[in-house]
């Protein structure tokens, strides 16, 4: 194969037999390949755009850097740190709040969530608490967590498991709620118990609705933990963000949103090589 077939074949440019053989695609999601080419093309596009911008004065370097002045303090933060934490410091501690957070967040709402799938009484129960509390944003929870737990560790932690409990309760019932009635019967009749009937049908069908609710949860939390750090912080990428800011630092400003959206999509790149290797049923009837 050559260097150029190989780009074609990393793209999704080139189609399989049975895509050529079809007469119309509009419509059907299997042929729709991945876009590889036109991401790449998105990227490059923004980069030159933004170049291009700095370098003949179309973009106002107070309002937005150039690429060079932001990559001069990637590297001079990288060497030196920044308001004593060195880069990668800063950014663990965002990443430690999220990965707790969201950890507890999970052990909680999922058997939550599969409980109020299962159980009408538990259901009943919690389901108005469930869609009270969903659509209020994490943030509102500020002053709140901080007048329970303080200004430390404990209350972003705790503000990033609000954050990430609700979405996988609901996710986890909605998993429940879309397993097929004729699986449950066909395990039925084979024998099977009310455990096995759970471990064996329930769990493993509800599995691509949770993890996409673990997606989505995901997102939710590295946003709100960025906002948190805002307030009453010393390290981490949004504090890094707060303090440049003050100080009209927009060098600074534009590497951590840089550095916020690249983990953001590795995080949920990361989630998909997951999913697809753990549930690799997904979409198939």
């Amino acid at each position: 194969m050559t260097l150029y077939e190989s780009f074609k074949s990393y793209t999704g440019l080139t189609k399989t037999g049975l895509d050529k053989r079809k007469i119309s695609t509009f419509g059907d999601t299997s042929a729709v390949g991945k876009g590889r080419f036109w991401s790449v093309l998105s990227v490059l596009t923004l980069a030159i755009i933004w170049y291009l911008g700095s370098a003949f004065g179309l973009i106002n370097p107070i309002f937005w850097p150039s690429p060079s002045a932001v990559w001069q303090q990637f590297s001079l933060i990288s060497e030196e740190g920044y308001r004593n934490f060195s880069l990668w410091e800063h950014i663990w501690a965002s990443l430690y709040r999220i990965l707790v957070g969201f950890t507890l967040g999970c052990l909680i709402g999922i058997p939550l969530g599969f409980a109020m799938g299962l159980s009408q009484i538990i259901r009943g129960w919690f389901d108005p608490i469930v869609e009270f509390f969903r659509p209020i944003p994490p943030l509102a929870f500020i002053p709140l967590v901080i007048i329970w737990s303080g200004i430390g560790e404990r209350s972003k932690i705790l503000l990033l498991f609000f954050a990430a409990l609700w979405i996988m309760v609901i996710a986890a019932r909605a998993g429940v709620s879309s397993v097929k009635l004729n699986k449950i019967h066909a395990a039925h009749s084979l024998g099977a118990n009310k455990r096995q009937i759970l471990r064996y049908v329930i769990l493993p069908n509800s599995l691509p609705e949770i993890f996409t609710g673990m997606r989505v949860a995901m997102g939710v939390c590295w946003g709100t933990v960025v906002a948190a750090e805002l307030v009453a912080a010393e390290s981490g990428v949004g504090f890094m963000i707060m303090v440049a800011s003050k100080f009209l630092a927009t060098d600074i400003v534009v590497l951590g949103v840089i550095i916020v959206g690249l983990i953001g999509y590795g995080i949920d790149i990361m989630m998909r090589k997951i999913e697809a290797k753990l549930i690799p049923w997904k979409g198939k009837a």
